[in-house]
């Protein structure tokens, strides 16, 4: 199984079936405050839909395209970061997270996509990493404005959010500006 030592607090760890309960118990919980950003909150509604989902994220995984883990902080699951597919002619990727309420403010994003930042280069080899965020989603935009990600625009209308459609910031981060930022 896959995880991801970050540092003595946090560790990413790859999606099994044994964590659909529990997952689901963070979604559940943190409904509301992640339903603001997040378009399919609303429509999980049951632990039982991870068993078909988890499955295509360990195949995701499998076909290194990509995978789904959890942000375990101290032991509990706090959230859920990963890599969406990859284009390995282009060499790049984009991430994608999300973070329980009662977790923000102890620096447990920004760690968990610096870590991934740095496998994916290191590791991966591959030369971009995208962030994608709602415009107005002040608290994940700061994840890779802290990390030295180029705000390169923003898409109109690019996700339909339930009701209606809001625009989302992209970031963008090459390799040799990571690696330079390490000296």
């Amino acid at each position: 199984m896959f995880t991801l030592k970050v540092d003595e607090e946090l560790e990413l760890q790859l999606f099994q079936l044994q964590h659909a309960e529990e997952l689901f118990a963070l979604v559940d919980f943190n409904r509301q405050h992640l339903r603001v950003w997040l378009p399919w909150v609303d429509n999980t509604t049951s632990a039982v839909q991870y068993n078909s989902i988890i499955p295509m994220w360990l195949k995701q995984f499998a076909d290194h395209n990509g995978f789904n883990a959890g942000i375990r902080y101290k032991g509990k699951l706090a959230g859920s970061i990963g890599l969406h597919q990859i284009d390995w002619h282009n060499k790049q990727t984009s991430i994608g997270y999300f973070l329980g309420e009662g977790f923000q403010g102890k620096g447990i994003m920004t760690r968990s996509v610096q870590a991934l930042v740095n496998y994916s280069f290191f590791e991966l080899k591959l030369n971009r990493i995208e962030i994608r965020c709602g415009i107005g989603n002040t608290k994940s935009r700061a994840i890779p404005e802290r990390l030295g990600f180029t705000q390169e625009g923003i898409v109109r209308d690019a996700e339909f959010l339930y009701d209606h459609f809001h625009d989302l910031a992209i970031y963008g981060l090459l390799y040799r500006e990571w690696f330079e930022s390490l000296k």
